[in-house]
């Protein structure tokens, strides 16, 4: 598998920098497959994730209380985007501090499920982005991504698996 993390330019802001994930020769983000898939049936849930999203990258930076974490393994910094209590959609992604968010996908999520393993969907997009995590730290490790500034991340932002 191949992932290449791009700047969303259009969500980014002075307080904090968004990033998404192409994944293998898909043509469009993790993050824009999880709107496009979700824009029909959920579109105020859409429009209210982009508005927190904007008020995070202009207003406020990636403060805790935006994200539920813990959503993946122990230090990989997965998290989940928190729903309003009416919510139906889950978006994950990987918090970086205050300033940097590299958004994967997610999906419906009933409020009946209290675990993401419950829902294969939710499960798949979380374990990709656990899987980008453990790359980014081998990465970073190694020098091959690095800190531009606290804003920005630089180097090879291309992560390849054997899979």
């Amino acid at each position: 598998m191949k992932f290449e993390i791009v700047e969303l330019s259009e969500l980014s802001g002075s307080k904090a920098t968004i990033y998404s994930i192409f994944m293998d020769d898909d043509n469009e983000t993790l993050f824009e497959n999880f709107m496009v898939e979700n824009l029909r049936e959920f579109p105020d849930e859409i429009n209210s994730i982009v508005e927190t999203l904007n008020q995070i990258s202009t207003k406020f930076g990636a403060r805790r209380h935006f994200f539920k974490e813990n959503e993946g393994k122990l230090g990989d910094l997965v998290c989940a985007l928190y729903d309003s209590p009416n919510s139906n959609l889950r978006l994950y992604c990987i918090r970086f501090g205050t300033t940097v968010i590299l958004l994967g996908g997610g999906g419906h999520k009933l409020k009946s499920i209290r675990a993401l393993q419950e829902s294969e969907k939710l499960k798949s997009e979380n374990y990709i982005l656990r899987e980008v995590s453990e790359l980014i730290f081998k990465k970073m490790k190694e020098k091959q991504i690095y800190w531009i500034n606290e804003y920005e991340l630089g180097g090879d932002l291309i992560l390849e698996t054997d899979e």
